[in-house]
Order: C-alpha cells, then sequence, then structure tokens
C-alpha cells in the first residue's frame, strides 16, 4: 500500500482520516516490534501537514533526533516494509538518507536540525533557488546549546526557513486560552505584518517622547506572547496552534512559507496522541517494547536478574545515603541511567539537566573543584557530545568527575546513531583519565566504592545494556591498574577480556573444550603492564575480548604497551568491533555480521591454532 501519490489532492476530512490511518498502522507495528511509540503519534499531523504544503524531495524535511518520523516513512514508499522496522535488515527507526531519497539527514541524536536547516538554506541562497528547509524539533530538544548558535545566524543572515517546533510538554510556554489563540493568528496575518513593519519605520521619524511609547506599545504586544525569544532573535514567531488541528497547521505553514524569510511554528501537541494509554508525558511510553495493545502492558519476557543500569542505579543510592559529598547528573534520561530514584530522595544533589550533556560535564567540573563526588550517568553514544568539556574542563585540571557510562557495546535496534562503541578509544587518549569496566554484578559495586577513594584524577567506568551473566569467579578489592588472572593454563594460548566481554572469552574457550588462561584486565588505563610482561613469559598467542571499537581499542593498548617494553614475539589478535558503524537489529544477528559471535570467533581461532 502507497499513500502519499495523492496526499495533495486529499480534503481535509480525508486527511483526518489518513492520521488515523498512520496512527493505527504504527500503533499495530509498535506493538510487535517497539520502537519510539509517544513522539512518533505525537507528531502525525505535523507530518502529514509537511507534505501536504511542502514537497519533501526539493524542500529538505529535517527531523530533530528523527525519532517521531514514523509517519515520514510511511508516506514516503515505506508502507510494506514499515513492519520490518528496528530488525535485522529492516528499516531504521530513525531517519536515513540511503533508506528513501525522501530522508535529507541521518539524525539520531539531538538539536542537529536547525543547524542543518542553515546549511541547506544557505545553498539554496547561494543557488538562486526558492527552496525551502523544514525543520522538524521538539521542545527536548530546545535545551542544547547549538540549537541557540543556529538560531543566532539564522535570524541575523534571514535565510528562508521553518522551524515547526513540536511542544509536547508546555516546556516553552503555556498557551492564554482565545486570547492566546487569536494573536497567534493575528500575528500570522497580513495586518499584523504590516503594522509591525509600520511601527518600525515610525519609530525612525517620531521625537522622542513619541518614539518612547510606540516602542513600549510594541513591546507590550510582543510581551503578551510567548515568542519575544524568538523574536528577539530575529525569528519570526507564529502560535501557539494546535498541532492535532491538521488544517490549522497546513494553514499556518502556507502563511509561513509565503514569508520568505525565517519563521518558527509553535505548535503544541500531546505525546501519544490517539492511544489512551500512552498519552501525556509519559517516559516510559517514550521508547517501548512489544506491549499488548488493549492493554498497554508490555508482552515482553521479563528478566529474572537486574539490568546493570538498576544495578548502578541501587548502589548509587546506598553510597549516597552515606556520603552526602556524593551529587549526580544526567542529560534527558533519568529514567534511562537510573538516576530518577535519586533525584526522587535527593532532589538538592541529582538533576536532570536536560539535553545538555556539555553542561553537565562542565557543572560537575566545578562540583568536583570544590570537594563534591559527582557522578555522572550518560549512555556511551551522548557522552560523544561532551568531548571537548571532558578534556578541557576536567582532564586538564585532573579533577575527580566520575563518568558512569550505560548502554556500552552493541545496543541493537537503534543503530548506528546509539551504538556505545567508542567511548573506549575516544576516552583513552586523554591524560589523566582512567577506565575500567566491570565483568559482573559484584564488580560493578567493587568499581563504584573504588571511584570513591581514586580522587587523583577523572574516572570513567562503562557497563552493557542489558543485566550480567552470573560467572562463578571470586572477587578482589579493585587496586588501581590491577587486573586478574582468573584462569591459569600451560597451554600457549591467553584469552584476554574487558568488561562483560569475559562471557564471549568464556562461550569460546567452552566451544574450543580449550582450558585456556583467562585474564580479566579491569583496567584498560592503566594497564597492569608487570602482569602482561608476566604472562608474555608463558603465553604468546592472546586473543582480545572487548564490545568496543578495536581501532585504538583495548588490543591497542596492548600493544602499545608491549611495544614500548620491546616485547615483539607475542601474536595479538583482536574480536573488538571492525571499522565499521555497526546498524540496527538485535545483538545476535549484529555480532555474526561482523564475525563476533561465538561460533565465527571459533572457526577463525581453530584455523589459526590448526585443531
Amino acid at each position: 500500500m502507497q499513500i502519499k501519490d495523492n496526499i495533495k489532492d486529499k480534503s481535509i476530512d480525508e486527511l483526518k482520516d489518513l492520521c488515523q490511518t498512520l496512527r493505527d498502522k504504527i500503533i499495530q507495528t509498535l506493538s510487535v516490534n517497539g520502537g519510539h511509540l509517544g513522539s512518533s503519534l505525537g507528531a502525525i499531523e505535523l507530518i502529514v501537514a509537511m507534505h501536504y504544503v511542502f514537497d519533501s524531495k526539493s524542500d529538505p524535511f529535517i527531523y530533530d533526533v528523527s525519532h517521531q518520523a514514523y509517519a515520514h516513512k510511511l508516506l514516503t514508499n515505506r508502507w510494506d516494509s514499515f513492519d520490518t522496522l528496528r530488525q535485522f535488515n529492516g528499516i531504521s527507526g530513525f531517519i536515513k538518507p540511503d533508506e528513501s531519497e525522501d530522508d535529507f539527514f541521518i539524525a539520531g541524536h539531538s538539536s542537529t536540525s536547525i543547524s542543518l536547516a542553515v546549511g541547506a538554506a544557505k545553498k539554496f541562497k547561494l543557488k538562486n533557488e526558492d527552496n525551502i528547509p523544514i525543520a522538524l524539533i521538539g521542545d527536548g530538544s530546545m535545551s542544547a546549546g547549538m540549537v541557540y548558535e543556529a538560531m543566532n545566524e539564522l535570524g541575523d543572515q534571514k535565510y528562508p526557513a521553518i522551524i515547526l517546533l513540536n511542544d509536547n510538554e508546555m516546556s516553552i510556554a503555556k498557551p492564554i486560552g482565545a486570547i492566546s489563540n487569536y494573536l497567534s493568528q493575528i500575528m500570522a496575518s497580513p495586518f499584523y505584518k504590516k503594522f509591525k513593519g509600520g511601527v518600525e519605520n515610525i519609530l525612525h521619524y517620531l521625537p522622542d517622547s513619541a518614539e518612547y511609547m510606540a516602542k513600549r506599545f510594541e513591546d507590550g504586544f510582543k510581551l503578551i506572547t510567548p515568542g519575544l525569544l524568538f523574536e528577539e532573535l530575529g525569528i519570526e514567531y507564529i502560535g501557539p496552534i494546535n498541532g492535532h488541528n491538521i488544517e490549522q497547521v497546513i494553514n499556518t505553514l502556507k502563511k509561513a512559507k509565503n514569508l520568505k524569510k525565517p519563521v518558527i511554528i509553535h505548535a503544541q501537541t500531546i505525546k501519544g496522541k490517539g492511544y489512551t494509554p500512552a498519552e501525556g508525558p509519559h517516559e516510559k511510553w517514550h521508547g517501548v517494547g512489544p506491549f499488548d495493545i488493549k492493554t498497554g502492558t508490555s508482552t515482553k519476557a521479563k528478566s529474572t536478574s537486574k539490568s546493570a543500569t538498576q544495578i548502578f542505579s541501587d548502589h548509587l543510592y546506598e553510597l549516597a545515603s552515606k556520603n552526602e559529598n556524593i551529587v549526580g547528573l544526567t542529560a534527558a534520561m533519568p529514567g534511562g541511567t537510573g538516576i530518577d530514584k535519586l533525584m526522587q530522595e535527593y532532589p538538592n544533589r541529582f538533576w536532570d539537566v536536560g539535553i545538555a550533556e556539555q553542561h553537565s560535564v562542565t557543572s560537575a567540573a566545578s562540583m568536583a573543584k570544590l570537594g563534591l563526588r559527582p557522578f555522572i550517568a550518560i549512555y556511551s553514544t551522548f557522552l560523544q557530545r561532551a568531548y571537548d568539556q571532558i578534556i578541557h574542563d576536567v582532564s586538564i585540571m585532573n579533577l575527580p568527575v566520575i563518568f558512569a557510562i550505560d548502554r556500552a557495546g552493541i545496543v541493537g535496534a537503534d543503530g548506528e546513531t546509539h551504538q556505545g562503541a567508542f567511548d573506549v578509544s575516544y576516552l583513552r587518549t586523554i591524560p589523566n583519565m582512567t577506565l575500567l569496566a566491570p565483568r559482573d554484578e559484584q564488580s560493578l559495586k567493587n568499581i563504584m566504592d573504588y571511584t570513591l577513594t581514586h580522587t587523583s584524577s577523572p574516572i570513567a567506568f562503562r557497563y552493557p545494556r542489558g543485566g550480567f551473566e552470573r560467572l562463578e569467579f571470586s572477587h578482589t578489592q579493585v587496586e588501581l591498574g590491577k587486573s586478574e588472572l582468573l584462569k591459569e593454563s600451560n597451554l600457549d594460548t591467553l584469552f584476554i577480556s574487558y568488561g562483560t566481554s569475559i562471557n564471549k572469552a568464556l562461550a569460546v574457550s567452552k566451544s574450543l573444550e580449550l582450558n585456556v588462561a583467562l585474564l580479566d584486565l579491569v583496567f584498560v588505563k592503566p594497564l597492569d603492564i608487570n602482569m602482561l610482561i608476566k604472562l608474555s613469559k608463558k603465553h604468546t598467542k592472546w586473543y582480545i575480548f572487548s564490545d568496543s571499537s578495536k581501532m585504538g581499542g583495548v588490543a591497542s593498548a596492548i600493544m602499545e604497551a608491549l611495544s614500548e617494553h620491546n616485547i615483539t614475539d607475542i601474536q595479538i589478535k583482536s574480536f573488538e568491533f571492525p571499522d565499521t558503524f555497526i546498524p540496527h537489529g538485535d545483538n545476535a544477528n549484529i555480532e555474526k555480521l561482523l564475525k563476533i559471535d561465538t561460533q565465527s570467533i571459533t572457526k577463525q581461532i581453530k584455523e589459526e591454532l590448526c585443531l
């Protein structure tokens, strides 16, 4: 089924029916596949109106984060493939240009859309083209500084562009009832534009006293609308409008298109619109697993073990109850990182700073300098956004900020923009940084305890999405730069694991039916060079296991260390992630694709050892 070809010929009633058809399809598909439900249901009328007024092949549709763009996919020749959403070899849960020519730019992280719109608008002006970029951005994304950098230039240069602000939690401005709705329409009308221009002209010619009164009148007129900030940046403001009134959205987009200047349309919507259990600002309906449509309850089998995030959250709660200097931050992911529990109990010590990873790191640096012990809980993929702050504001001053890196390794269905592949590589190169990783639940708790004694430098530990497997190895106290030799062997082969990759190392060892030596590295920086030198005298074939990028990763660190000590007779093979962006899909299929699943690794080692 394809439904886009005649969308511009549909009546308003037919467009309303189309919106309901899209809702039904999204709800049905996500009840099986999971995905971003609340944001996608809330943006349907906005997206249908965009396609009605503009052409996505010539006027770039730029979706911020793009987790709300399922309706766009359905309207652009992906109806029949939508059932494969977020599945291995299926369509992506985000905008992806190699999927469709209607997808302008890949997105998965927030607050990039207006910068992209500025770039597109510059090209159109340079080539004297009449196209207009349209950026659909949520109110949450407006907390990031990059948005204001882009709007500052856009308003100064006056490039034609439309910013469609999807306000689904009323965090920008509350509606002012009938007066606000009336003013919104007035501001979009030719009369208001003419009036405003007339006031500006009059101000040049009036005497000082009259000029003052006219200026006060104009400012007062603005102040009873919620668009003053945008107007001051040089961007025309229209709104707030009802983002679920398809006719109103279409008419407003047409007016904005005709202005030929930067315009922001403030549209108020309801997350989860049209599916009662999900309606409203409910974090659990932002991203969902499979669920029963009638009851809204999850149909995914519940894990009998705690997730790593829950273990982190519970233990941090325990530590914080004993040490009032422990504070914590997260960037718009309080539930995802487990900080929500601590925010409720200690609202003056734990904060969600919004989509502002850079700010979170720099503010934590200040707290660390003043004697507090800040834990920053951020997903691996999002911590990348604060790389300069980690270097400039934390590491140069050698401040003991504690980075709790959640979702490290392969995270599955969210794909390239969300895989936690690079944190080892991008942090290992920073002077003063200490890096370590737990292999199981108890070692995570031990590491968290250790970080509070580590007051000499910044320290980061990574842990996976999901839970830990139960291991039979005993635990020793964490010591700086000390590894743990878990199994000894007279064989020439040594397996070295970092973090939860120990599970794969054990599975391969079992598949090979070999009792190989096994080292849990614990620290990748600083390395336990004394242990590595000792093991090099007994084992010459080393296999490295880590759920991280091979480039600049764990094997690289080991080879660099051996080279510095002139140890050259060790054969090292890494089973880390290859130099590629990792696609979406379930972990098992992704590992098989990358040839780092147990079966593929076993085959490679057998061939090398001639077994």
